[in-house]
Formats: C-alpha cells, structure tokens, sequence
C-alpha cells in the first residue's frame, strides 16, 4: 500500500506531483536543492550547479491558455506569452493556492535514491538527502523524479577539432545570461534550437556580427499565428491531429511541409531541415527571419574545424576574427543520485519509459519519471497528467496491465504508441501531444467523450473538438474534475483577446 511519496525537484512537475498526492490521500515529501519552487523558470543571475540555468529574456512559447495548470487558469490580465518572471510568480501563486509549500524541504539535495532490500515485496526506497550538511536517510513507498532534463550541459568539445587551440571565448548556452559584454564583437552560435535562436536574436543588438551554424536545420515557427492568434491555439486541436492521423502520410507530410513554409520558404534563409517531414521541435522565433534578412545573423553549415582566430564551416567558408562561440548544444540526461542507472536507462538520449513515467522492469512499479517527453505541447498539463496517471499505478489501478506489460518477452516499453519515425532521431522523447494526452487520460477515465458533449453540450463538443486542446478538457470529467473547468473552455478566446 503505497502512502508516503518523495518528490525530487520543485519546478513545474514537483508541483503537479505534490498536488496529485494530496488529491489522492497520500503522504508527499517534496525535496528541493534551491531556496524557492519553479525550477528551470527561477531565473538567478549565475547558473547553478545542479539547477537549471536561463538567460534573462526568456519568454514562453507556448500560449497561457495552453500552458497552465488545468485547474488553475492564469489571470485574465495576463499577456499571451510571458516573460520568465510572471510565470515563476503564477508559479508561486499556483503553490499557495493549493497549499503545497509546506510539504517542500527547501535546501535539501538528494544524493541517493536506492531500493529497499525487500524491495520486491515492497517497492519501498531509501532516499538520502543532505542539508546543511547534515545527511538523512528515510525510507518512501513510492518516488517521482521531477528533477527536469535542462541540467546537465551537452557539451561536444570531441566534435569540433581545433576548438583547444581557439583563442576566443568558448561556452555553453547555460552560462549566457544577457548580451552587454559581446558589444562589438563577431560571436557564433553552434546549435539552431530554441536557445540558440533567441540567443543570436538577442546578440545581433549589440554584436557586430552574429553566425548561427545549424547541422541540419530546423523548422521556424511564430509565436503569433493566423490574424494575430496565439499559434498553438490553432495548430493544437483534435481536429488536426484527426486529420493528421487519417490522410495518407504523402498527403499529411505535405501539408505539414506546406504550414511551416507558410509565412517564408525555409530554403531561402537556409533554415530547410534535412528531413523535411520530421515532426521534431520546431523552433519558435518570430525575429529570427528579419534579422537573416537585415544580414545581423548570416546562418552556417556545420563547423569542420576551429583554427587559432577563425573558422572553417563544411561548405568550405572561412569565417575570420571570431571573437566567442556559443554552445547551444543541448542537455543530457542524468540521475546522478540513482544508485543503479540502469533502472532509468539513458544512453544517447534513449530512455526507457513505460508511457514516458515508469522505469518498465521494476518488480513493483513504484517509481515515476515526470516531465522527460518532448511534443509541439505545453510541459505543464503533460507533466499534471503524468502525475495524476503515475499515482493511479502506485495504488494499484493498473496493476494487470502493466504486469502483462513486463511479461512480454520483448515488449517495447518506450511509450509512443503513435506515429514513430516522424520526430527525428530522439524517438524515444517525441510525441504527438494530443495522442499522448488522449493515452494516459483514457487510462484514469478523464479524457473527454466528443460524441457524449455532442448529445448532452453541443456547444462544448465543437469547442472541445474543433477548438484548442487546452488543459481544462482533462478537468471536464471523471477523477479530479474541476466545476469550472466547461467555463474556461468557452471564455478562453475571451482572456486571449484580452
């Protein structure tokens, strides 16, 4: 019987996790390295070690009605995209509506998380943490990893040769935090991700030239969409993931081809990915093409080498004076406080999750990893619903199917159950987000029945189907349904407008 939870890490998931217990009767323990919640979002002016690290203009890129707790609507005042700084305080706000703080030890770092000797009748674990230097060693029936996956640095050093003898400034993206001390100088950015964009972006106010190299490209997304729409609130609906799933695959790859060139043709700024239908990421950047354009960022093919003062691309261009270089290279993903790291398995960023939460060869299935999936959606109602799915499996709800699961001889526990092969190389972390969502809320009975609304709430069913896939559908019914959760789904254009 599963009571007492401990929760690494009180960002975003930590936060659903502890909300989930409470829901559920249990006992939740929450252990957080720094002094306050939000994780990844608390922006402090030096990177961390252990802690994830963000410079100071981060803003969201998903929209705040598709981002939020599906619970807990962001106020109606509030601007579509937000600053990190708003949201660490909606953060905090979301932690004393729901009284979590007082399960939270503040401070507090886990250094091993291990099972039990009896493990095998218990599932019990022996977590020890230390705090002012003073270790403690305590025993849970369950544990949720919501220690987040932008940590570590991924820093290739081995994959660019001459970068030892580069005289210029080199570094990961984690320790940039604002642009003032690269005025006047020629910087490039290794890596065309999210950070990597909003960094060149940022530099190309002050830089005197700014060099963004891409090894294999990436598609560019706006933030602001059809008539100035947020863009996941139409991209993001059930509608297009039907369709998505029923056309022919040339047709649907075409089409998705189609809507990511629909504002300019990526092949002109030299931004086409190698694999034009992969559905990984795309980056969100709405200054990224006019600064190509006004000639402040000049995109690159990969780096062959780095020479003393200068560097040479795989097109054979040679860039002089170059005076820094930006890793945005990434993130790899590291438990260093599990005992045995073969329970989460991570190797070339190949985890392997049953559904992306449980470690799928434990005895007792007493362990989740919250937050590691990766999808066009929003991380916080994926990491509530992984939650509130996880906790149903340790009280026992699932236990057949995940028994027949670990019986099978060779069974595939990775947890896409649709469309592999259309995320890029990391398959084991992409996912389409609405078939996702769709898999863990039909599981605990709370995904919403379109054909039932059509007969009971017509209005609500065409919203719910044809409109955005905001959180609040998960809160219509079933376990944990929220009275107010048909109301938000029908004034969410309204605070969006707003």
């Amino acid at each position: 019987m599963v009571r007492r939870v401990a929760v690494v890490g009180a960002g975003v998931s930590g936060l659903a996790a502890i909300k989930c217990c409470l829901e559920e009767g249990l006992e939740p323990t929450c252990f957080e390295q720094s002094e306050d919640v939000g994780g990844l979002w608390r922006y402090t002016d030096q990177a961390e070690e252990g802690r994830a690290s963000i410079y100071r203009t981060v803003f969201t890129n998903s929209c705040k009605e598709m981002m939020c707790y599906s619970d807990f609507p962001f106020p109606d005042d509030h601007p579509n995209y937000m600053h990190n700084a708003r949201l660490q305080h909606y953060i905090c706000k979301y932690a004393e509506h729901f009284d979590l703080l007082r399960h939270i030890q503040f401070k507090t770092l886990v250094t091993k998380v291990k099972k039990r000797p009896d493990f095998s009748v218990t599932g019990q674990w022996e977590v020890v943490t230390q705090r002012d230097g003073k270790e403690e060693t305590a025993v849970f029936d369950a544990v949720m990893v919501c220690s987040g996956h932008h940590v570590y640095p991924n820093l290739p050093l081995d994959d660019f040769p001459g970068i030892q003898k580069f005289k210029g400034s080199y570094f990961h993206s984690r320790e940039y935090k604002e642009p003032e001390k690269f005025r006047g100088k020629k910087v490039l950015v290794i890596g065309l991700g999210n950070s990597g964009s909003d960094i060149a972006v940022e530099l190309s106010a002050v830089a005197s030239q700014v060099y963004l190299s891409s090894r294999s490209g990436s598609w560019v997304m706006s933030r602001v969409w059809d008539n100035g729409y947020p863009w996941d609130m139409l991209v993001i609906t059930r509608f297009q993931t039907w369709l998505g799933n029923v056309l022919p695959r040339a047709i649907s790859d075409w089409l998705y081809v189609r809507g990511m060139n629909r504002f300019f043709k990526h092949e002109n700024f030299g931004l086409m990915p190698l694999n034009r239908t992969s559905r990984k990421e795309p980056v969100f950047n709405d200054d990224l093409p006019s600064r190509i354009a006004c000639g402040v960022v000049v995109i690159k093919p990969n780096v062959k080498e780095f020479r003393e003062t200068s560097v040479l691309f795989q097109d054979g261009t040679v860039q002089d004076d170059v005076d820094a270089v930006v890793f945005a290279t990434g993130y790899s993903y590291s438990y260093p406080f599990m005992e045995d790291d073969s329970i989460i398995k991570s190797r070339d960023n190949q985890v392997t999750l049953y559904k992306g939460i449980l470690p799928p060869r434990l005895e007792k299935p007493t362990m989740a990893v919250i937050g590691l999936v990766q999808s066009l959606g929003p991380i916080i109602p994926t990491a509530d619903l992984q939650c509130r799915w996880a906790i149903k499996v340790f009280q026992g709800r699932k236990k057949k199917k995940l028994k027949k699961q670990r019986e099978k001889p060779k069974a595939t526990p990775l947890f896409l159950s649709s469309l592999p092969g259309r995320y890029g190389n990391s398959t084991t972390l992409q996912t389409d987000y609405i078939t996702y969502m769709d898999e863990l809320a039909s599981a605990i009975g709370v995904k919403p029945n379109v054909l039932k609304l059509l007969l009971t709430d017509p209005r609500l069913a065409l919203e719910v189907f044809f409109g955005p896939c905001s959180p609040y559908q998960f809160r219509l019914m079933g376990p944990g349904k929220w009275s107010g959760a048909r109301k938000a789904i029908l004034t969410q254009w309204d605070r969006t407008l707003q």
